[in-house]
C-alpha cells in the first residue's frame, strides 16, 4: 500500500456566515497553508481535522491502493485529487497525492 501525502492548499474564513450562523465553538479549524500530512492506509494522519478526514480518506484509500485518474481526466497528475473540506465557514482545500513506494 502507498503512502498519500494531503497538502493544505488553500484556507478561508466567512466571517459573514459564522456571524450570522453558527453557534460559538471551542476549537475551529487550526489548518494552516503549507502544512503537510501523511496518511498511511486508512488510518488518519495525526493532528488531522476529523471532519476533513471524513471527507478525503475515500480517495486517500483509492490513492493508497494505487487507484488514479479520477473522474476520467479531472486531474494533470492521475495520482493526485484536490479536495475540500466539508466546512462551509472555514473551508480548507487540500492537495493529496500517492506517494512513490521508496519516498518517506
Amino acid at each position: 500500500m502507498k503512502k498519500v501525502k494531503i497538502t493544505v492548499m488553500k484556507t478561508a474564513r466567512y466571517d459573514d456566515l459564522i456571524e450570522k450562523y453558527e453557534n460559538p465553538i471551542a476549537h475551529p479549524c487550526d489548518m494552516r497553508e503549507g502544512q503537510v500530512f501523511v496518511a498511511n492506509g486508512r488510518k488518519k494522519p495525526q493532528g488531522f481535522c476529523e471532519s476533513a478526514w471524513e471527507s478525503l480518506s475515500p480517495f486517500v484509500m483509492v490513492l493508497a491502493h494505487g487507484g488514479e485518474d479520477f473522474y476520467d481526466g479531472w486531474m494533470k497528475n492521475k495520482r493526485s485529487a484536490m479536495l475540500s473540506c466539508n466546512d462551509g465557514f472555514r473551508p480548507v482545500s487540500f492537495l493529496v497525492e500517492a506517494m512513490d513506494a521508496d519516498a518517506d
